[in-house]
C-alpha cells in the first residue's frame, strides 16, 4: 500500500523509508508540511498517512485537520509521529483528526503493528463502502407497483398495460418481485369455511 511519510528530519526519513519499503509498502516522502498537505489533496493521494507532529511549514496537527475537512469519499488513515507525550498530546492529535499517535523514539514492531491496523481499518471502510453501493444498485433495481390499478369488483382480477386480466397474486408477484402463501383471514372462515364444514 501507497504510504504518505511526512518527516523533515532527513536521517529519520531515511529509516522509516527503508522500514516501510522492507514491510513491502510504497513510501511516499513528504519532507515538510506543505508537501504532505500537497499530496493529500491529490485524487490518487495515500490512503494511509505517517505525519510528524513538528514540521516546517504546516504541524502535523493542522495537516489532519485540514485532511478531515477534505470531501472525499476516501477515506486516509492518519497515523501522528511526534517526540511529544503526555495525554494532552495525544488528545490534540485525535481531536485535529490523527487515527493513531506514536510517540518517537518508535519501536518499529509497535510501528509496523500501527500502520497494519491502518491497512485493516481501510479494507474494512472498503467493503462497507461497496456494499452500501450494493444495496443502492438493488434499490434502484426494485420495481415499484404505482399508478391506478382497474380491478374488477366480483373476480378481482387486475388489469395490466397490455389490457390483460391477471389475478392480484400474479400480478404483483409479477411487478413487485414478492410471492404469496394463501391462508384464508378469519372473516371469510366464518362467512365461507364454517358454513360448509357444518
Amino acid at each position: 500500500m501507497r504510504v504518505l511519510m511526512a518527516e523533515d528530519d532527513r536521517v529519520s526519513s531515511t529509516l522509516l523509508k527503508a522500514a516501510l519499503t522492507a514491510w513491502g509498502h510504497e513510501p511516499v516522502i513528504a519532507y515538510d508540511g506543505e508537501e504532505a498537505w500537497r499530496i493529500l489533496q491529490q485524487p490518487d493521494a495515500p490512503r494511509l498517512a505517517v505525519l510528524d507532529w513538528m514540521m516546517p511549514g504546516l504541524d502535523g496537527p493542522e495537516i489532519c485537520r485540514r485532511t478531515r475537512a477534505l470531501d472525499h469519499t476516501r477515506r486516509t488513515y492518519l497515523i501522528m509521529l511526534t517526540s511529544l507525550e503526555g495525554k494532552q498530546n495525544l488528545v490534540t492529535a485525535l481531536e485535529a483528526g490523527a487515527d493513531d499517535y506514536l510517540v518517537k523514539p518508535f519501536d518499529q514492531a509497535e510501528l509496523r503493528a500501527r500502520l497494519q491496523v491502518g491497512v485493516r481499518v481501510l479494507q474494512l471502510q472498503a467493503d462497507l463502502a461497496n456494499r452500501v453501493l450494493e444495496l443502492e444498485t438493488a434499490l434502484t433495481n426494485i420495481k415499484v407497483l404505482h399508478g391506478l390499478l382497474p380491478i374488477c369488483s366480483y373476480c378481482k382480477k387486475v388489469r395490466d398495460d397490455q389490457n390483460y386480466w391477471q389475478q392480484v397474486e400474479s400480478y404483483v408477484e409479477s411487478h413487485a418481485e414478492v410471492q404469496f402463501s394463501h391462508s384464508i383471514c378469519p372473516d371469510c372462515y366464518e362467512a365461507e369455511v364454517k358454513p360448509h364444514l357444518e
